[in-house]
């Protein structure tokens, strides 16, 4: 039986932004990744089953939803996502520039990040909103206007052909546009060329065994049929909507009572040149009816395999599956316990109107898709767009303070007492703040890797590792930091015109 120190199930981008800083950090590791699919990030992480947003806060209005006692909206969470985004960033860029991986623009690509509102009520909204954000040194470069022929500049498909009320928008132009598909396969190729480091595809981790020294993996081979065993002091379930019954299957009480709420995706895209050229930006709206925070309505420049396209949407879908290629309709049958069969039933009850949302999204004819589509693009033409499957988040369910079926639309990880074995569930906004959740795990289960000389190691990898970017006191070290990771990642063709950070 081979022995290691950690396995990653699962070959998206936590595993592989997990398995780098470890590496990284303690060089004498040895890691083993196993993925089911023929290739690495081909669920969740893959380029066309999510929108490809770099998350910062920047124009996602379900970041800032409430109004405080004075009628300003709060704009907390905005700032936090931003800080935790800022993390990848400072590392993906360290990556490069230490020559773990090349080409940026395989990856990554500079896209400016729209917030658009139509009617009074929606303009008043996000005047506010911008009033909030702008206070903060994260977001000094945005700007608002409610001037169309302003609004046609930054992004004509959303005034062309609009009736007369009222519009506006704020505007960043150092958002992004992530391909973490691609960005998954090269930090895992980084993995597999290093001493003592395994990454395989086609292999399947089918039980999990406590034993005194980590964890007994059983796996098997997808394409022979071979079945082995490894032993890892570490264990960490990245696999998706594959997470959950892995974990289930490791017993351990922290895993009892939780469920999990499967919701597929969809998006209509277009790839016709006229179209795709007239828009280079991501424009986020306001969410529609019973839509979950994760289903918040949005026309996105993409930039997959060096080729832009345009997407919308996404339009959920009731599915019982866990994996978009993987899965089965009977997964969320086989997930049901004694533990969490009143979570899932209470779900199901308290949660009449977003099943109902999803049903009748699933349900829906091309025209009323396109119907919401001229939402953001009035002049739309049915022949320029397709619809095509997204992936399958699978968010968790749990109790929280005795009260049964409560959904988390966030990203969570769930780790042991004894910290040999974590778990992801949910995904929103999981794959921007990656490197965030995954330094979470570090700090459980790995905290002699941040002291000493792995911690100096680390601060080079990110900057901003142990500091408080939120602080004013902090706004001078931010800027310096982020536009040197812009550069790095070729996303800023400015010079820099502050002093290095220090």
């Amino acid at each position: 039986m081979k022995e290691v120190d950690v396995v990653l199930i699962g070959g998206g981008i936590m595993s592989a932004n997990l398995g780098a800083l470890l590496k990284k950090l303690d060089p004498s590791l040895k890691i083993h990744l196993y993925e089911v699919a023929d290739d690495f990030a081909k669920e969740a992480s893959d380029g066309w089953h999510n929108a490809g947003t770099g998350h910062a806060g920047i124009c996602e209005l379900s970041y800032t939803p409430h109004r405080g006692s004075d009628g300003e909206v709060e704009v907390t969470k905005a700032v936090e996502i931003f800080e935790e985004f800022e993390k990848s960033l400072q590392f993906w860029a360290s990556t490069v520039r230490e020559g773990m991986i090349d080409s940026p623009a395989e990856f990554i690509n500079p896209v400016p990040h729209l917030s658009f509102v139509h009617g009074e009520e929606g303009v008043d909204f996000l005047t506010s909103r911008f009033q909030g954000l702008k206070k903060h040194h994260f977001f000094e470069s945005m700007t608002f206007t409610n001037d169309r022929d302003e609004i046609k500049k930054w992004a004509p498909l959303l005034v062309d052909g609009r009736s007369d009320e009222p519009v506006a928008a704020t505007k960043m132009d150092h958002g992004t546009d992530v391909n973490f598909g691609a960005l998954s396969r090269k930090l895992i190729a980084w993995i597999g060329s290093q001493d003592d480091c395994q990454t395989l595809t086609r292999h399947r981790v089918t039980d999990l065994k406590e034993v005194e020294s980590g964890w007994q993996v059983s796996i098997r081979n997808e394409k022979t049929g071979e079945r082995f065993e490894v032993r890892s002091h570490f264990v960490f379930i990245g696999a998706g909507g594959g997470s959950l019954p892995l974990l289930q299957k490791s017993g351990i009480p922290e895993a009892k009572g939780y469920g999990a709420f499967p919701i597929g995706g969809q998006w209509l895209i277009c790839q016709t040149p006229g179209i795709v050229s007239k828009h280079h930006a991501k424009v986020y709206g306001a969410a529609l009816g019973a839509a979950p925070t994760m289903a918040v309505p949005h026309l996105d420049t993409r930039v997959i395999d060096g080729k832009r396209s345009l997407l919308f949407g996404p339009y959920g879908s009731w599915t019982t599956k866990f994996l978009h290629e993987k899965g089965s309709f009977s997964d969320l049958f086989q997930s049901i316990r004694f533990g969490n069969l009143w979570p899932l039933i209470k779900t199901g009850i308290c949660n009449i109107p977003l099943v109902g949302y999803l049903i009748g999204q699933g349900l829906q004819s091309m025209d009323r898709r396109l119907t919401e589509l001229r939402r953001f693009y009035p002049e739309v033409e049915k022949g320029d767009w397709k619809l095509i499957d997204a992936g399958i988040r699978v968010q968790a369910i749990k109790s929280v303070d005795g009260d049964a079926g409560i959904v988390h639309f966030g990203t969570e990880v769930l780790t042991n007492q004894k910290k040999t074995i974590s778990a992801l569930l949910g995904a929103s906004p999981g794959a921007s703040v990656s490197v965030n959740v995954m330094l979470d795990v570090i700090k459980k289960c790995f905290p002699h890797l941040l002291e000493g000389p792995p911690l100096a190691i680390l601060q080079a990898l990110i900057p901003s590792y142990d500091r408080d970017l939120k602080s004013n006191d902090e706004a001078e070290f931010f800027h310096g930091i982020h536009e040197a990771a812009l550069q790095e990642l070729h996303l800023s063709k400015k010079p820099e015109s502050r002093p290095p950070a220090s």
